[in-house]
């Protein structure tokens, strides 16, 4: 199976040297498409389906943020951003809009290759693995990717919705903060436990009357159950 990448970098050599290595590593396994600017990276993220996009975020037009923002709104493919910003606040920022991951530059390209195989690999997994999922009221269908709350459906961010299968996978079960940032962010997320807290707070929101199935364990974590 080909995973087909999206690469949105206006470095020229960065491009060369993320194609150069990921077709010499990847045996026909990813194919590669590129764009040098923020808008013609919109273009492409509108007109196809990526399995993965790669960001920077100083571009020339839209920023590599505002194509996460907008990318999120209609896909859950895995998102890396890989820039020269290190900021802390950028770091975070990075990652509430929806990044999987976060890589400042200068990186390894054998890195950068594992994390995203490791990454499509995952979210093919976790999209396709079962079939619908109920809890109360609550119905998750994960080849479809979504969300209803009796009967209605609801719109999740991608997050939300790996941070709600997650719960359902493990019913009744408590899950630690840092085990939900290693399943739902991986292992090597920077950012800190304030990341869950807000995510758990979008997603009752958006189950309204059934967010009282998500349970606070006070210095546990959460956990979802039908009582």
């Amino acid at each position: 199976m080909a995973y087909k990448f999206l690469v949105v970098e206006d470095s020229a050599q960065i491009r060369e040297m993320i194609g150069d290595y990921f077709a010499a590593k990847s045996g026909g396994e990813i194919e590669l498409d590129f764009a040098q600017t923020g808008d013609i990276g919109l273009e492409k993220v509108y007109a196809c389906e990526y399995d993965l996009v790669l960001l920077d975020i100083m571009l020339p037009g839209a920023s590599g943020f505002e194509i996460c923002r907008q990318l999120r709104s209609k896909s859950g493919c895995p998102i890396i951003f890989i820039t020269a910003l290190g900021r802390q606040d950028d770091i975070l920022h990075g990652y509430e809009l929806g990044a999987d991951d976060y890589i400042v530059k200068p990186f390894s390209l054998a890195a950068l290759h594992a994390k995203c195989l490791a990454l499509v690999k995952r979210a093919k997994g976790m999209m396709f693995s079962q079939s619908v999922m109920r809890c109360g009221k609550i119905e998750l269908d994960p080849l479809k990717m979504t969300v209803s709350v009796d009967g209605q459906q609801v719109t999740l961010a991608p997050k939300v919705y790996f941070l709600l299968k997650l719960l359902m996978d493990n019913k009744d079960r408590v899950m630690s903060r840092d085990t939900i940032i290693t399943k739902v962010w991986g292992y090597d997320f920077d950012g800190d436990e304030r990341v869950v807290d807000n995510h758990i707070k979008k997603l009752r929101k958006a189950l309204g009357s059934e967010s009282k199935r998500v349970k606070t364990v006070f210095g546990g974590g959460y956990k979802l159950t039908e009582a």
